[in-house]
């Protein structure tokens, strides 16, 4: 044993172990010590997630009936106040703490809270009763007051302890409710500030969400600079979630003139529902979804139900009309162009995590479906012009689903099944090749990092091992024995030369993917040698692109920003950033080194990447074969030539920079 694992008196780390390492955070403690466990983190989302637990509370004194209007006020020095003219937050003493109003257990304990039982609210949007607490906790300082009874109460915390007791500050009348002003701990997040922009379409969203609140905002002007943000504004909706739509989609032409709307109530008082939908003629539509005026950005169940009931609603008026394609109608049919809300209050929801990006309560999808199901049959039979029109457009949208199924999805796992694919391949799993990537990268370090970025049903990720064979210069026979190559014939599955078949090619697109310095560009250059040489057709069908990975990362007062290089790290230096602020310059060392998130988002997300796409123009082929040669060829004295006729344009140019 003293062989394997040394002498049996050794010290190894840890060995003092004992009760007294065993650490109990009381209080508060916790969320100072890990935020993310509570607001998803200690980014810009995560420090708006403050001001939306503030205003939920807010909300849901509105939403239950007590309160019609709600002050929001972002002054100077990043402080929020949120005011309602509810019932105000209890400030007698608590049954279980007799020596601690309600007020303090309810800002300095975890899961306490008016909302558990049911029997104070009958729909919220807080829930776990962390909210008022976490953000006391994570503020520098919060104040507090409350006038309830015809009194007015006050008392003030720092990072989640009162720095006072609470105190009657004398009789008040015409005002009842709670104001909370708070000043997020720069300890926490940092330079990062609220703002006014996120800010007023968060408060005017909540507004739209319940049409009985009136939410009066109110802002600093000198936080409003370059903003397209009012100062001050009074946001009220009587028409709901019909106003939200319509203010949406102004301006763009629908297949049917009048939206369809719904505001509905759910059986035994389970709560209500309210919709507003419509189909856009052009353009990608969106669907906003909502839980107890809490936005749930993954859907959930709520969602759910609202896709089953349009697509049988659907289906079942294509029935009545004969239509026999109408059998064929999914959800991705019918949300294709749908612009649309929907918004729902039930008791007790589930979410997926404390941020409740997803309701995953059981009952919502029964409720919703069957709620709505009927109110859109009974739209559709009420208008048969507009459900007809929505009928075809559907059916459109179907066959155009099928069309491309059967014109363009090459199974792939038939070719799967045919082809020895490189063991180092992270392929995706989408069955067609359309919509799909291969991404080459540059060593095992970065293939590593690309492979925890991608997205796994569109994306795959062959690392590549150094730089490969240069086959501009190299024989046939160099060629056919060169591993990495041969890994990537057989990722791609379209075959070299005479057995080339671009209808086989296993992707939509080839993406090549280095490192943002000179090697990254030599690799580059040797891979788009290989495609130019040996896969000409591939290029000249637009299937290859260089990705475009950034070499520096700027960060300054809660902002980031990335620059390709060092002419580009001085042009954004000086476009984000005042001249005499400090600004943190990063430097990429390499794919392999930036953290998978921000390799996603820079450089692999559809939505922010910059790709380039590698073009070979027909009039100028004989120009490139010629520079090809001379750049890559075997002969040295063309590369000398090239240097010494272009040396001067890359001076000039860097004059120019």
């Amino acid at each position: 044993m003293s062989d394997l694992f040394g002498p049996a008196d050794s010290p190894r780390p840890g060995a003092g172990y004992t009760a007294a390492d065993i650490e109990v955070l009381e209080g508060l403690e916790p969320v100072r010590r890990r935020p993310g466990m509570y607001i998803g983190g200690t980014d810009e989302n995560a420090l708006h997630h403050l001001a939306a637990e503030i205003l939920d509370n807010a909300m849901d004194e509105a939403v239950a009936g007590h309160a019609d209007r709600i002050e929001v006020v972002l002054e100077a020095g990043n402080t929020l106040s949120v005011r309602d003219n509810g019932r105000g937050i209890p400030v007698d003493p608590h049954p279980k703490f007799p020596k601690l109003s309600a007020l303090e257990v309810i800002l300095t304990t975890l899961h306490s809270g008016g909302k558990f039982s049911g029997k104070a609210y009958d729909t919220s949007g807080g829930l776990h009763g962390v909210g008022s607490s976490v953000v006391n906790a994570l503020s520098e300082v919060l104040e507090v007051e409350v006038a309830r009874g015809g009194a007015l109460f006050r008392q003030s915390y720092a990072r989640g302890k009162p720095t006072s007791k609470l105190k009657r500050e004398g009789e008040v009348r015409n005002r009842r409710g709670t104001l909370i002003r708070f000043r997020p701990d720069a300890e926490i997040f940092g330079a990062q500030a609220f703002r006014p922009d996120r800010l007023f379409r968060l408060c005017r969203s909540k507004a739209y969400l319940f049409r009985g609140v009136e939410i009066r905002w109110r802002c600093d002007p000198a936080l409003l600079a370059g903003l397209d943000t009012p100062a001050e504004a009074t946001l009220h909706f009587p028409g709901g979630l019909a106003d939200f739509l319509a203010a949406a989609v102004a301006g763009r032409a629908a297949v049917v003139p009048e939206p369809f709307t719904a505001a509905l109530d759910f059986p035994n008082r389970a709560g209500r529902c309210e919709v507003a939908l419509t189909w856009l003629e052009q353009g990608d539509g969106f669907l906003s979804t909502y839980a107890n005026t809490i936005p749930t950005p993954q859907g959930g169940t709520h969602e759910a139900g609202l896709r089953a009931a349009l697509v049988k609603g659907l289906r079942g008026y294509g029935e009545m009309k004969k239509e026999k394609r109408a059998a064929s109608i999914t959800a991705e049919d019918v949300l294709a162009g749908m612009a649309g809300m929907l918004s729902v209050f039930i008791r007790e929801p589930q979410f997926q995590g404390q941020t409740k990006d997803r309701l995953t309560s059981p009952d919502a999808q029964r409720l919703v479906e069957s709620a709505l199901r009927d109110r859109f049959d009974h739209w559709l039979a009420g208008h048969p012009a507009m459900a007809d029109n929505l009928l075809a457009f559907t059916l459109e949208r179907a066959e155009e689903r099928l069309r491309r199924r059967a014109e363009k999805d090459t199974p792939r796992k038939t070719a799967t099944r045919k082809l020895r694919l490189p063991g180092k391949l992270a392929d995706c799993s989408r069955e067609s090749s359309a919509g799909t990537e291969l991404f080459l990268v540059e060593g095992d370090s970065a293939g590593g990092s690309a492979k925890q970025a991608r997205a796994r049903e569109t994306q795959a990720v062959l690392p590549l091992r150094g730089k490969i064979l240069n086959v501009a210069s190299a024989s046939a026979e160099k060629l056919r024995q060169n591993q990495e190559l041969k890994d990537l014939v057989e990722a791609l599955g379209c075959g070299l030369g005479d057995r080339f078949d671009l209808a086989r090619l296993r992707y939509g697109r080839v993406i090549i993917m280095t490192d943002a310095d000179v090697d990254g560009a030599h690799i580059a250059a040797l891979l788009m040698t290989f495609f130019y040489k040996e896969l000409p057709e591939l290029v000249r069908a637009g299937r290859l692109f260089l990705a475009q990975p950034p070499l520096y990362r700027l960060q300054a007062g809660g902002k980031s920003v990335y620059a390709m290089d060092d002419t580009d790290r001085e042009r954004q230096l000086k476009r984000h950033f005042k001249s005499n602020q400090k600004v943190e310059v990063s430097r990429f060392k390499g794919l392999g080194e930036m953290p998978p998130m921000l390799l996603k988002e820079t450089t692999m997300a559809p939505a922010k990447r910059v790709l380039l796409q590698v073009v070979l123009p027909p009039e100028e082929r004989a120009a490139t074969a010629e520079l090809m040669e001379a750049l890559m060829g075997r002969r040295p004295e063309l590369r000398f030539r090239f240097i010494q006729d272009n040396a001067a344009k890359l001076d000039e140019a860097l004059l120019d920079a």
